[in-house]
């Protein structure tokens, strides 16, 4: 769980310095090497590891328009990964989704810029894998914004209604862009609504990656043994602004200070060390390991092809 949090840090602080590349003075979304926009998961790599590691290739997970964390623990080519955020014909889907749109059919990964939008495909798959006597549970990160929108609605809903193996993982980040949570939803925890589909509703506390982790195993196992999906909320933090380029002018005069002080890597590495008996070495090892990675995936992709532009009319359905 370090090693993946880590991971996707690394990745996201070398992201944020390419992503400026051919953008300055005059910011121009399109130009550089990574075009389009950017939303960064710094922070919340808590609910991505705690949940991701209690599942495997054949359970299905559909993400968020801020998926990186979601897409490194759940096991996606990293190179590929990247190589689409770079839209590169090497990526994912060729270069054509951008980071907003990772699919990777190996580990049952896909994800979504439009809000709420994997809930319904998420459904979908755990009925399918009911229907068909298929192993595989399937989970659905959405963020506290998404609990708002009418397709959260109908997916618990049938979710409920038919038993199905689903998970819903709330990340609650307390903004939706630049709204807090407080003026935009009418209960101050979204775990309470899982009792309108007479499922289980959880909230877990302080961004912490090992009591989500606990909490996920529970709801998970329930999913496998059949007995009905269950709803999670989790604490959070995003460390950076909605998209890169966000003056955050919305923030509250402190919080992003005390947000940082709150990392939760920092916090995992200590707990690592004092609790669970890993040495300096071994932290440092990983961290190394990381941060060559990272490395090496962002070689492949400025190294790989653009993509030829008489594939622009491929794989589009009339």
């Amino acid at each position: 769980m370090y090693r993946n949090m880590v991971l996707s840090r690394r990745l996201e602080e070398t992201i944020s310095k390419i992503y400026f590349e051919g953008k300055t003075p005059v910011f121009n979304m399109a130009n550089g090497p990574i075009p389009g926009e950017m939303h960064l998961s710094n922070g919340q790599e808590p609910v991505a590891v705690g949940v991701c590691a209690h599942l495997t290739a054949e359970d299905i997970v559909t993400a968020t328009h801020r998926p990186h964390h979601q897409a490194i623990a759940k096991g996606v080519d990293l190179d590929a990964m990247v190589a689409e955020i770079f839209g590169k014909a090497t990526g994912l889907s060729g270069g054509r989704g951008g980071h907003m749109h990772l699919f990777d059919p190996k580990v049952n990964f896909a994800c979504s810029g439009i809000i709420a939008q994997g809930l319904g495909p998420a459904v979908g798959a755990a009925l399918s894998r009911k229907l068909r006597g298929l192993p595989g549970v399937a989970v659905a990160f959405i963020g506290d914004g998404a609990a708002n929108q009418g397709a959260f609605h109908e997916a618990m809903n049938l979710a409920a209604v038919w038993k199905l193996p689903f998970v819903c993982v709330i990340e609650d980040n307390s903004w939706g862009i630049s709204v807090p949570k407080s003026a935009s939803t009418a209960v101050a925890r979204n775990d309470v609504r899982a009792a309108a589909y007479g499922i289980p509703g959880h909230y877990v506390a302080g961004n912490d990656p090992l009591a989500i982790y606990e909490v996920a195993g529970e709801a998970i196992a329930r999913a496998r043994a059949g007995a009905g999906p269950t709803l999670i909320e989790c604490e959070t933090y995003r460390l950076a602004g909605h998209f890169m380029g966000d003056a955050e002018a919305y923030r509250p005069k402190g919080e992003k200070e005390a947000l940082f002080a709150a990392d939760p890597i920092p916090k995992m590495r200590a707990r690592l060390l004092a609790e669970f008996g890993f040495s300096e070495d071994e932290l440092v090892a990983a961290e190394g390991a990381a941060a060559d990675r990272v490395a090496a995936a962002i070689r492949f992709a400025r190294d790989s092809a653009d993509p030829r532009p008489e594939d622009a009319l491929t794989a589009v359905f009339a």
